[in-house]
Parts: structure tokens; sequence; C-alpha cells
């Protein structure tokens, strides 16, 4: 058995990191329903999540820490995804809010630009492409 299968390589345990903010988000707002578990099944699978991985992550989200991102790109793409999990039910509620910027901090978002983030992206965001979503985000006020 090699290290990385014991301890799993820094991409997987930022994806686990990543799922367990997704999944902290999803159950925010009262039991997880319908659309967000469809939703939680798909990034479990985007991120290689394994089924026993993904058990342990829903009984406890947070003992999974958050592993930043190098790029800014790829830290706007999981707070993306987190947006795409929070409108799954067409509505975000303040501690859906709040968690996100808590999120956006430990993703390595100054408080200020977190705040800046989360308050355009809750202007724009309507379910559109991450494409679409990275141009609305960044284009002048």
């Amino acid at each position: 058995m090699s290290f990385s299968d014991l301890f799993g390589t820094g991409e997987h345990l930022r994806n686990l990191g990543h799922f367990a903010a997704i999944v902290n988000l999803a159950s925010a707002d009262g039991p997880i329903n319908e659309r967000e578990e469809a939703q939680l099944q798909r990034f479990a699978m985007k991120l290689d999540i394994g089924e026993e991985e993904y058990s342990k992550v829903l009984k406890n989200p947070n003992a999974f820490p958050i592993h930043p991102n190098n790029s800014v790109e790829g830290r706007l793409e999981r707070l993306y995804d987190l947006f795409r999990i929070i409108y799954s039910d067409h509505d975000i509620e303040e501690e859906e809010e709040e968690l996100l910027r808590k999120y956006a901090v430990g993703l390595g978002f100054s408080p200020k630009v977190s705040e800046d983030i989360i308050k355009r992206s809750i202007q724009i965001f309507s379910g559109m492409s991450f494409e679409d979503y990275r141009y609305l985000l960044n284009r002048e006020k």
C-alpha cells in the first residue's frame, strides 16, 4: 500500500473538503431535499468521492477542513458549485449566505472581497453556466 493510498492525494483531500462544505450548505436550511440530494450525488461523482466517504461526509461534514485552491479561477469555480447547490431549491437563506461568506474566506479571499463576490453572485446567479457566471461576476459594476 502506497503513502497516497493511506492519506489520499492533495487534490482528493481538497475535493473532500469542498464536498463537505457543499453538504454543510445543503443542510443549512433544514433536511436535504430530493433536488439537493441529486446535486450532492452529482458533485460526489464529479469530485471522485466514493460511497464510504460520501456517507462519512453526510454524517459529519464539519470533520473535513477546507483546502483552498491556488488559483482565483479555481476558487471561483468552488463558489459557483456552492451556488448551484444552494439554488437547487431556488432560494438562499441567511444561514446559507453566512456559510458562503465563511467558505469564501476559507478559500483565501479577503473578507471584503468575499462580501463583494457573495453579494454580486446572489444578484446574478440563476442557474447559468460557469463561464457566464465568471463573466458577469468580473464585469464592471
